[in-house]
């Protein structure tokens, strides 16, 4: 296995924020999947998070449903994405990060889950559906494996809240942009920059902002309001799902896009 970088590594080496991209593991299929990851890695991301796809995606929009289903028709699992993660550490060294809904790991058992996502080269695990009050069912595996803590925090979280998340992660605030699901969309929306400047206040831990980041505009002004990370899904997602029947699977055209996004932080 490749030595891992840390958050810590890219947090305190960068000079702009992160780029942190979105992918199903397993869609459209295991094969170009890792295609699509390689491609990301290559054309710069920072950060990786990737999802392990569920029936009943709760925080999700359309798009990421979408490719939840077709990766579950190609038989994703726990169990693949784990030999999926280990084919990606053995090409880089890419700080990864696990999305999940919490009915995966009790199925799998939150002992055997975490030990074998350290094992596979997992950095981080955020369970979207997991608040910090039940934060204590997880933790313990956390801490053993030696694997971050990711929570989420909402425009409509209040301060005091805020704290309790923020002293929680050992990786990032998972800073969440809007009130919804995830989904690309136009406009960034006006509470976003004013949750990311509040907790940058609040707290020393990074603050990555995703949920409705689509354009390198956003990423900018996600960027300028001091957002150590920028996580995009939706719209990479967009482009998988634009490209199924395209010979290369769309990797030239998520290549250009993670280009551009990366430009926009660069400035």
């Amino acid at each position: 296995m490749t030595n891992m970088k840390s958050y810590r590594d890219v947090f305190a080496n960068n000079r702009r924020a992160a780029l942190i991209p979105f992918l199903v593991l397993g869609d459209p299929d295991q094969r170009r999947s890792l295609e699509l990851i390689k491609t990301m890695i290559e054309a710069g991301a920072d950060i990786l998070e990737l999802g392990i796809p569920f029936s009943d995606p709760i925080a999700d929009g359309p798009t990421i449903q979408k490719a939840d289903i077709r990766a579950l028709e190609e038989g994703m699992n726990c169990g693949r994405a784990f030999e999926m993660i280990r084919q990606i550490r053995a090409y880089s060294d890419i700080p990864i990060g696990l999305l999940l809904y919490y009915n995966l790991v009790c199925r799998f058992g939150p002992a055997a889950f975490y030990r074998e996502a350290a094992a596979a080269g997992v950095n981080s695990v955020l369970v979207a559906d997991l608040c910090i009050d039940d934060a204590e069912e997880v933790n313990e595996h956390l801490q053993r494996n030696g694997l971050d803590s990711v929570y989420m925090v909402t425009p409509n979280t209040s301060r005091q809240r805020r704290a309790k998340i923020a002293a929680l992660c050992t990786g990032f605030i998972y800073t969440v942009s809007l009130l919804g699901v995830t989904g690309a969309r136009q406009e960034l929306g006006d509470l976003a920059g004013p949750l990311v400047r509040a907790l940058k206040q609040e707290t020393k831990a990074p603050v990555c902002v995703g949920f409705g980041v689509s354009r390198p505009e956003h990423a900018r002004q996600l960027a300028e309001a001091g957002a150590d990370g920028v996580i995009v899904g939706s719209a990479v997602v967009n482009i998988v799902e634009k490209n199924l029947t395209a010979p290369d699977g769309g990797r030239r055209e998520l290549a250009e896009f993670i280009k551009n996004m990366k430009q926009a932080l660069s400035v």
